[in-house]
């Protein structure tokens, strides 16, 4: 995390003096950054296991940790 926000700053402080040499130094740092943090890059969600979004989670396999939050404070 600190190394995206440090690209970030230096984007901004590249963009400020007019440096586009530092500039895109810096924008690469923050593509590593996010690759890195998983923001960019390959999906994770196309891994071929079933879809259960618009499902009631005691419809599927989360049923038992689901029953488990209801003694829950929140």
């Amino acid at each position: 995390m600190n190394r995206l926000m440090d690209g970030r700053r230096g984007v901004d402080a590249a963009k400020r003096s007019g440096d586009i040499e530092k500039e895109k130094e810096a924008r690469k740092i923050v593509d590593v950054a996010k690759r890195e943090l998983g923001e960019r890059g390959p999906v994770w969600w196309t891994d071929g296991s079933q879809d259960y979004n618009r499902h009631m989670a005691e419809n599927t396999p989360y049923a038992d940790w689901y029953a488990g939050l209801a003694g829950l404070p929140g």
